[in-house]
């Protein structure tokens, strides 16, 4: 199975499939997707996108975000929900260069985690119910995708190698984020030099964080989003064979 999925103006789309959990079962191939922004879903690439029988779609980002860029094109077989998760913006192509820059990285996850209880626990509620394919994206699909990522693959029973592992391969579409934000700013000068970055070392860092304040990844979910074991249940049900 193929876990990047090609499309023209989408350049982090990827599949969740195929990991397996610590007791041996298996994500399911073609049920969870993360993505960039799907606003940009025109043409082929939405013919493309149809094709792969999305039924919910999980948009991330800001209101003004959306109002700014716009959300993914309108399709009467699917389900759209806004759940915006990060409550403190900033902009990270002002970020310090002077920074420990995956140590910032994770202390906004941090942030997040924190602030979007009730936005994170409807996106796994969300998730649960679901047994049709499912996407959840922000702008870049890199930080806040990631972190839900993170997450649901955390409940899932999926390794710590494999969760950042996973959070890295957004390195392979670095070069068009920049690019992209290029295009979009030709007015400014990009001051981060780890704009678009997403090395392992990050979600290590939020992960360890968590089970560090929390007792584990897991008991963060329990103990601060409000998830309840039968929720983990019907994930774990939903998305693992």
């Amino acid at each position: 199975m193929n876990r990047h999925i090609d499309f023209e103006r989408l350049h982090n789309f990827r599949d969740l499939g195929g990991y397996r959990t610590q007791d041996g079962r298996t994500v399911r191939w073609g049920r969870l997707y993360r993505s960039d922004s799907l606003s940009k879903l025109q043409g082929a690439d939405w013919d493309r996108f149809l094709s792969l029988g999305v039924r919910t779609v999980i948009d991330l980002r800001y209101p003004w975000e959306i109002e700014a860029k716009g959300r993914v094109p309108g399709a009467e077989q699917q389900t759209y929900v806004n759940l915006s998760v990060e409550h403190r913006p900033y902009d990270q192509a002002e970020i310090d260069p002077g920074l420990d820059p995956w140590r910032f990285l994770a202390d906004r996850y941090a942030e997040v985690a924190l602030d979007g209880a009730g936005q994170l626990r409807q996106a796994l509620e969300v998730i649960a119910a679901e047994s049709a394919p499912q996407v959840f994206h922000c702008a870049s699909g890199k930080d806040r995708t990631g972190l839900l990522a993170g997450l649901v693959l955390s409940l899932l029973g999926v390794g710590v190698d494999d969760i950042a592992a996973d959070f890295a391969l957004t390195e392979q579409a670095t070069d068009r984020l920049i690019a992209d934000w290029k295009a979009a700013n030709p007015a400014r000068t990009l001051k981060w030099p780890g704009y678009g970055r997403a090395p392992e070392e990050v979600m290590r860092l939020f992960l360890s964080d968590l089970a560090a304040a929390y007792g584990s990844v897991h008991d963060y979910a329990v103990k601060h989003l409000g998830v309840d074991e039968p929720l983990i249940s019907r994930l774990r049900t939903q998305l693992l064979d």
